[in-house]
């Protein structure tokens, strides 16, 4: 691509809406992992399975993360609340790796200890991911309300 196709106003809101479709698939697969598990606790190949689903949902949220949907002329605030997006697929990224350790640490014990103490370190990262995202999301949208109002009355 050339540099003024990269950024022009159609291709970065396509880029814009490939992005946020493929976070939001991640997030569902993430959300999936999490809840799935706790329906049948008993159950320990379940909770092995669906630590790949996380992994799998966390790696594609980065994935769509690091796609850079940034406008040249938006504000450096803007370009910075979008890098903290990334930082969420980071959090999420993490809590793959800590599912992947507590069942190694555990060992044959993980299957005799619940499912929560395989889980405790990843819920919370998720948690921290989810709140980054949030938080990251409505500072977005605000801002970019924000840069809208200042170029219309120009």
């Amino acid at each position: 691509m050339s540099g003024n196709n990269f950024f022009n106003p159609a291709s970065l809101a396509r880029r814009r809406r490939m992005a946020e479709s493929t976070a939001t698939f991640g997030l569902l697969l993430i959300c999936v992992a999490l809840i799935v598990p706790f329906f049948n606790p008993e159950n320990y190949a379940f909770l092995t399975g669906f630590k790949w689903v996380y992994s799998a949902g966390a790696l594609i949220f980065l994935v769509a993360r690091l796609i850079n949907v940034s406008d040249p002329d938006e504000s450096t605030r803007l370009r910075r609340l979008r890098r903290l997006e990334f930082w969420a697929g980071i959090a999420f990224v993490i809590a793959a790796g800590f599912w992947f350790y507590e069942e190694h640490r555990l060992g044959a014990l993980s299957q005799y200890v619940g499912v929560l103490a395989v889980l405790r370190n990843t819920i919370m990262f998720s948690l921290v991911g989810a709140v980054i995202q949030i938080i990251a999301s409505w500072l977005i949208v605000g801002q970019g309300r924000k840069e809208q109002k200042t170029t219309k009355g120009k």
